[in-house]
């Protein structure tokens, strides 16, 4: 499969005009973060009922389209969709035509002539999402494209935090681990400078980017830093996007013994996330996983509501993720 090479939201190719899309949290607005969260906290209180399934978005289709392994992000789409009552079609990388050398292009093609109204993509390369709303009549999610942008997984933990402590603004959270492949930090950064939060992150020199600052956060290769903020947002070592052969770090025993989040490194009350899957033992230590003031749990259950806001946002409340000043024809 040919590499898209497209490195930053400036240089990705402009969606479709006739379409809304969620491809990048650097699309959003302060507003429009503050209408999906205040839509998922609806759609919370409706799953609380008995009957559970609305009938939102009954007769439209959502496909969910996964080129990399998922649970927690596939299988909420997929719940999603069905709590809303859409039709849904999910399609895995392996079994399909991709095994045989298809691309990407002729993959987004095949699915657009269903005719869905919502296709949900996660491909790991970059500008995997913006291709795909370039050559398809479909609103496009974008569920994780390489280690560019996640922006579900953002405001699903702005909603956790925002239901744990009453707000944002002012909030100090410290992301720890394997920022340098984090499509999730990128996101989260973003989103949490979007509502006047502030950010340190906190890792070995080798796995923080260089020049992120730029985004509006502050670094750190002490772990001890975490003990200034409101949360610790942990993060696994993402070996499948290392290059073969490159040594960030001495050893995974050496990581967790000197950025690992144990509970002696955090204050009393101090609250955890992290956006899975857990390496318990690397990362974090089974102690705090397992902690009442782990918001993990939280964060998934979070993300079923969050998904259902983008999904309903997307077909009935205007545009999600392009300003208008960046909607021009494509090329």
């Amino acid at each position: 499969m040919a590499e898209i090479r497209v490195m930053r939201d400036d240089l990705l190719p402009p969606p479709s005009l006739e379409r809304r899309h969620l491809l990048s949290i650097a699309d959003l607005t302060r507003a429009d973060v503050e209408r999906l969260l205040g839509t998922a906290r609806n759609f919370s209180r409706s799953l609380e009922r008995e009957m559970k399934k609305l009938p939102t978005l009954r007769g439209r289709l959502v496909v969910n389209v996964f080129f990399e392994s998922s649970t927690r992000t596939s299988s909420s789409f997929e719940l999603a969709a069905k709590r809303l009552s859409a039709d849904t079609m999910s399609i895995k990388a392996s079994g399909s035509a991709v095994d045989k050398g298809e691309s990407l292009k002729d993959t987004a093609l095949t699915l657009g002539a269903y005719d869905p109204d919502i296709i949900v993509i996660r491909h790991p390369q970059i500008g995997g999402a913006h291709l795909v709303a370039g050559v398809t009549g479909a609103h496009v999610v974008n569920a994780g494209d390489g280690k560019h942008q996640h922006p579900t997984q953002a405001l699903l933990d702005l909603y956790t935090l925002q239901e744990e402590f009453g707000r944002l603004e002012g909030l100090h959270v410290a992301i720890v681990g394997d920022v340098l492949h984090s499509r999730v930090a990128r996101s989260l950064v973003q989103a949490l400078d979007l509502v006047g939060a502030r950010t340190t992150l906190v890792g070995p020199p080798t796995l923080l980017p260089r020049g992120i600052e730029a985004m509006g956060c502050a670094t750190s290769t002490e772990i001890g830093t975490i003990a200034a903020a409101d949360v610790v947002y942990v993060l696994r070592m993402q070996r499948e996007r290392m290059l073969e052969g490159a040594n960030y770090v001495p050893s995974l025993r050496e990581y967790s013994e000197r950025w690992g989040v144990t509970p002696e490194r955090l204050r009393p009350g101090q609250k955890v996330m992290h956006p899975g899957p857990m390496n318990r033992g690397v990362e974090i230590d089974a102690r705090v996983a397992d902690a009442t003031d782990a918001l993990i749990e939280t964060q998934v259950r979070a993300g079923l509501v969050t998904r259902m806001a983008v999904l309903y946002d997307l077909l009935t409340s205007g545009p999600v993720g392009v300003k208008a000043a960046a909607l021009t024809e494509v090329a």
